[in-house]
């Protein structure tokens, strides 16, 4: 099979200014992605053109294997405009890292004849795969695949049965679309606009090569590393993919404190006759909600720079990082979601009416909190398990 030769025609900072000037766009099609209850096919082809699906793919599929805080700025940067838009582009944007890892025969199927391919996700193991000669028969209904509308292809989680009955894996499987039907049944009051439909799929054949093994990308390993070299590719799975659960939910409270801010300067509180950016409890409201939602990003992004140091001077992960990683971001849902309660709280009657921005970040926000990877006490009572010398399971972060 030849190499592809494709060869990138953006750089991040092309792809984030790029992002930027979609911003107003996105911001005015957020109401519109709601009711469709599918972020537009107008809004992902603009993200495409720009490049953003790019930023995690690589170079050799006309990726960019750009540094990961380049790609959640990007998704932090969408959210504040639409929350929807922002989780859609999240999720669909950081699969190209996955694909990655997958043997070489699976990237060529999804990126040989068109490296502008999508693939959606649900990786809870909600389906049941029975092994068979050279892969595969995997039968199963999954929930939540966000942006699936947009996509081609699917990863979908599966627990592995030997002929006695017996789970002796759990595995990703990659499901191109003709093997798989959408359902849908996404009537929800937040993040309406993601389209987080159901996957059916029946007794169908995925070849091994398709396939890669939870346990092994829980080591940080895969397949896809002996042609996808760089180090990019050798940073953790859990740790990745539950930032992409938070981000999106720090950029809708990014947002949600813009429009606060914007809408107390314009505010006169009819109980008290004067100007909401006059009182000084208004004022300590927002110092708290910045801080947390600063805080929540400095720690999410500092964590991913202390993993990619740890790679770059060719060291094992360590179990305490990982876990530092998994603390910092539920802590970092949460800080973003108390932000967005204090300013909502604070905003007064005019911003419950359908419509308004602020609303809508609250609801965006609080069914992203709701989402397996913001389980707080979990994830914290690992952490916390660890520091009392107790061994915590390596393969679950």
């Amino acid at each position: 099979m030849s190499e592809p030769t494709q060869r990138p025609h953006k750089d991040a900072q092309t792809v984030r200014d790029g992002v930027q000037d979609l911003l107003p766009t996105i911001r005015e099609r957020a109401e519109e992605t709601e009711r469709l209850r599918v972020v537009p096919e107008s809004s992902v082809k603009e993200l495409e053109e720009v490049g953003f699906f790019k930023l995690l793919q690589p170079v050799r599929f006309g990726g960019l294997e750009a540094d990961p805080v380049d790609f959640y700025t990007c998704v932090r940067d969408i959210a504040s405009a639409c929350g929807s838009t922002g989780w859609v582009s999240s999720v669909l944007g950081v699969h190209p890292w996955q694909i990655a890892l997958f043997d070489d025969e699976a990237q060529q199927a999804v990126w040989g004849e068109d490296p502008d391919t999508r693939v959606s996700s649900s990786y809870a193991p909600m389906g049941k795969a029975s092994l068979t000669e050279g892969g595969f028969n995997l039968s199963g209904r999954w929930s939540f695949s966000s942006g699936c509308a947009h996509a081609t292809w699917v990863l979908l989680g599966g627990l592995v049965f030997n002929d006695e009955g017996q789970v002796v894996d759990f595995r990703t499987f990659l499901v191109p679309r003709d093997r798989y039907e959408i359902v849908d049944v996404w009537n929800v009051v937040g993040l309406a606009g993601t389209g987080s439909n159901d996957i059916v799929v029946e007794d169908v054949f995925i070849p091994e090569t398709f396939t890669l093994s939870m346990a092994e990308t829980g080591r940080c390993k895969g397949p896809g590393q002996a042609v996808n070299t760089g180090d990019l590719y050798k940073l953790q799975f859990h740790s990745l993919f539950t930032t992409t659960i938070t981000t999106p939910i720090i950029g809708m409270a990014r947002g949600a404190y813009d429009e606060h801010v914007t809408m107390q300067q314009n505010r006169v509180r009819a109980s008290f006759g004067e100007k909401a950016s006059l009182d000084p409890f208004a004022a300590v409201r927002v110092a708290t909600a910045s801080s947390d939602i600063d805080a929540a990003w400095a720690l999410l992004m500092g964590n991913i720079r202390e993993q990619q140091a740890h790679v770059a001077r060719g060291e094992k992960i360590p179990i305490t990082q990982r876990l530092r990683i998994r603390r910092d971001q539920v802590l970092g849902t949460q800080r973003a979601i108390d932000a967005i309660d204090l300013l909502f709280e604070a905003s007064g009657g005019r911003a419950l009416a359908n419509g308004t921005p602020l609303q809508r970040a609250w609801r965006d926000a609080h069914a992203g909190r709701v989402h397996a990877a913001n389980d707080p006490e979990r994830a914290l009572q690992m952490y916390g398990a660890s520091e009392f010398g107790h061994k915590v399971d390596p393969g679950m972060y």
